[in-house]
């Protein structure tokens, strides 16, 4: 058994794809319609046929109810791992994207957190 795919939860799947596709460089494998929404996957520009990134509407109530709460508490909703977190990080704030945690080393990990403007903390990890 292996990890396929994983989801996270976006207010605007439009706005989300720009953003994890333009922004972060994860690259379009799916865009099929289902109705009113999309099955929207991404994969790493490293691994193409690796694990899939889902990006899920939060239209049920308990899943925008989640997705706020996690966020105000401060929890990213995953991780992504990179291979220098200061490069990416300095990357990614040219980018225009918004940090809520710099790099910041724990322990034998280096760890940061960023707004993925959908709703979203996502935490980049350099192990």
């Amino acid at each position: 058994m292996k990890i396929i795919v994983t989801s996270i939860f976006v207010n605007d799947q439009d706005k989300a794809l720009n953003f994890y596709s333009e922004t972060l460089g994860f690259v379009k494998k799916h865009d099929v319609p289902t109705g009113e929404y999309r099955w929207i996957t991404l994969v790493s520009s490293e691994d193409q046929t690796g694990t899939e990134l889902l990006l899920e509407p939060n239209n049920h109530p308990a899943a925008k109810e989640y997705q706020e709460k996690l966020f105000a508490e401060g929890i990213p909703v995953t991780m992504f791992g990179v291979a220098d977190i200061h490069a990416e990080y300095n990357r990614l704030v040219e980018k225009g994207v918004k940090f809520t945690m710099e790099p910041t080393k724990m322990g034998e990990l280096t760890i940061a957190v960023f707004d993925d403007t959908c709703g979203n903390l996502i935490q980049i990890i350099q192990q």
